[in-house]
C-alpha cells in the first residue's frame, strides 16, 4: 500500500491495494477473505476478461467481459440467482427484504416499491435534500479553522438525516445518534466473512459475526418497529395530514398485479434496508470523493465555482445542472466502488462469450476489478473525473460500470443517491476547502460496503 502518487501529470493516483502476483493458497486465502477481500485479487483479475477455476469457495468463474455480465445480469438474469454465500451473510440483518430476497417474492416487491423511486418522485424530496445540506454547512460553520473532522462519520451524519427528512419525515427513531453508531458498527462487522460461512456448514452452525451483532440487530428491530408503528397510528388517525415521504409510500404501496400490500415483516425489512443501503453506500461514496478532491486542486476549484453558479439557480433543478460534481462522484465510486463484488450461482450451464459455465458455478463480478481493468480503461487507477462528464460518459459500455449493478436488480435508490450526493458534496465544495491529513494512511477495506479503514481524518478549511 502507498499514499498517493502521480504517474501521469495532473492525475493523482489514489492508493489501493497492489494487485497480487500469483494467487493465494487456500489458507492463506481466508485469512484475507476475512480481512480485507479486495487484497486476493491478482494481475491476471486486471487483465484477463473471464477467468475459471477451483477456489475455496468451489467452481468460481470472474468475469470482467461486459458482454458477458449482460448476459448474467440482464439477458440471463433467471438462471442467475445471488449465491448462498451472499445470502447468508446479508439475511440476517437485513431480512427478506427487496435487497435479499429471490424468485416470485422478489418480482411483487420491486413491483410495489418501484413507484417509490421514480425520478418524479425523487425531484420531489429536492428542498429536503437541500435543507440537509445547509444543516451539515451551519454545523461545520461552527467549528473552528483546521479542526480535523472523521469525514466517513461526518458523511454518515449527513445522509442520516436525508432519510430522516425523506424517508422517516418523523424522525430516525427516538435516539439518531445512537443509530448511526450502531448502524456503522453493524456494517463493519457483519461484512467480515466468517469462517463457517466460508465452508458452506449449516445454518444451525453458530456465527461469529451473528453473535457479535445480537445486541444490534434487536436496537434495529425496536426502533424500527417504534417508527413504523408510529406511522401506521398517525395514518388511523389523519391520513391527510400524514407526510407523504418514503415510509408512507411504503405503508399504502400496492402491488399493480394484485393489489397486495407488503406485510409487516415485508414492511420492516425494506425500512431496514433503506437506512442500510442508502445510509452507508451514500456516506462512503461522498467520503471517497472528497477525499480524492483533496489530491486534485484543480478539481476542487472546478466543482466550487459549478455549486456557486447551481445554488445561485432555481433549487428544484439544481441537481441538473451539478453535472462536474456527478461526475467526481460516479469517478468516486469508479475506483471505490460501494460493492466491491456482485456474486451469483449458476442454476444451469451457460455459455459466457464461449466459456462454458457448468450448473453450481459461483460466478463473481467484481466492481472493484471490473473498475480498473486494463481492458476497458484508460489509466484505470488514476483519478479522472472527466470520463463521467458528456460526450465521454456515454462511451462507458453499461456492462463496464457496476457501481448499482444492473439489469432487473440493479438499486432500486440508484437516482435517490446520485441526486443526494451531488447536493450534498455541492453545499460542501461551496463553502469549505478539506485537506486530508497526510499522517493518516488511505487503505480501502472491504467489508458489505468499500470503506477507509480507521475512518477518513481531514482539516477543515473555509473558502
Amino acid at each position: 500500500m502507498t499514499n498517493a502518487e502521480f504517474e501521469r501529470p495532473g492525475l493523482p493516483r489514489p492508493p489501493a491495494p497492489a494487485p497480487r502476483d500469483v494467487p493465494l493458497g487456500p489458507f492463506r486465502t481466508m485469512y484475507v477473505l476475512r480481512k480485507n477481500p479486495v487484497e486476493t485479487w491478482t494481475k491476471a483479475h486486471f487483465e484477463q476478461p473471464i477467468l475459471i477455476g477451483q477456489s475455496i469457495l468451489g467452481l468460481t468463474a470472474i468475469v470482467c467481459d461486459p458482454q458477458a455480465i449482460r448476459r448474467v445480469l440482464a439477458e440471463n438474469a433467471a438462471n442467475y440467482r445471488k449465491d448462498w454465500l451472499q445470502r447468508r451473510v446479508l439475511s440476517p440483518g437485513l431480512g427478506d427484504g427487496l435487497l435479499t430476497v429471490e424468485g416470485d417474492a422478489w418480482k411483487m416487491q420491486r413491483r410495489t416499491l418501484a413507484p417509490l423511486f421514480t425520478p418524479k418522485t425523487v425531484a420531489g424530496f429536492t428542498d429536503m435534500m437541500i435543507a440537509a445540506s445547509e444543516a451539515l454547512v451551519a454545523r461545520w460553520q461552527r467549528q473552528r479553522e483546521g479542526r480535523v473532522l472523521d469525514i466517513q462519520t461526518e458523511m454518515g451524519r449527513a445522509t442520516l438525516d436525508v432519510l430522516g427528512r425523506t424517508v422517516f419525515s418523523d424522525g430516525i427513531g427516538s435516539k439518531p445518534q445512537e443509530f448511526m453508531r450502531v448502524l456503522s458498527g453493524y456494517f463493519q462487522t457483519i461484512g467480515s466473512l466468517d469462517p463457517v460461512d466460508l465452508f458452506n456448514l449449516p445454518s444451525f452452525v453458530p456465527r461469529i459475526n451473528h453473535l457479535k451483532n445480537r445486541a444490534a440487530l434487536g436496537f434495529f428491530k425496536e426502533a424500527v418497529e417504534e417508527i413504523i408503528e408510529k406511522r401506521r397510528a398517525r395514518l388511523e388517525a389523519d391520513p391527510q395530514g400524514t407526510p407523504r415521504d418514503i415510509l408512507t409510500l411504503l405503508l399504502t404501496a400496492a402491488d399493480p398485479e394484485t393489489q397486495n400490500h407488503l406485510t409487516q415483516e415485508e414492511v420492516y425489512a425494506n425500512v431496514l434496508t433503506f437506512i442500510g443501503a442508502g445510509h452507508e453506500t451514500t456516506a462512503n461514496a461522498l467520503t471517497w470523493a472528497l477525499y480524492l478532491l483533496s489530491l486534485s486542486p484543480d478539481w476542487r476549484d472546478r466543482l466550487a465555482a459549478e455549486a456557486d453558479e447551481a445554488f445561485a439557480g432555481p433549487p428544484d433543478t439544481i441537481a441538473e445542472r451539478l453535472l462536474q460534481t456527478r461526475a467526481v462522484i460516479e469517478e468516486a465510486m469508479r475506483l471505490y466502488p460501494p460493492v466491491a463484488n456482485l456474486t451469483r450461482e449458476a442454476l444451469d450451464a451457460d455459455d459466457l462469450c464461449g466459456r462454458r459455465i457448468r450448473k453450481g458455478t459461483l460466478v463473481m463480478i467484481p466492481p472493484w476489478v471490473l473498475h480498473r481493468h486494463k481492458l476497458l480503461w484508460a489509466h484505470p487507477d488514476h483519478f479522472d473525473p472527466s470520463r463521467f462528464l458528456p460526450g465521454e460518459r456515454e462511451k462507458i459500455d453499461r456492462f463496464a460500470y457496476l457501481p448499482f449493478g444492473a439489469g432487473p436488480r440493479i438499486c432500486i435508490g440508484a437516482t435517490f443517491a446520485l441526486q443526494e450526493g451531488a447536493i450534498l458534496l455541492a453545499a460542501i465544495m461551496r463553502h469549505f476547502r478539506l485537506e486530508h491529513v497526510e499522517t493518516h494512511e488511505v487503505v480501502p477495506v472491504q467489508r458489505i460496503t468499500l470503506r477507509p479503514k480507521d475512518g477518513m481524518p481531514m482539516i477543515l478549511r473555509r473558502r
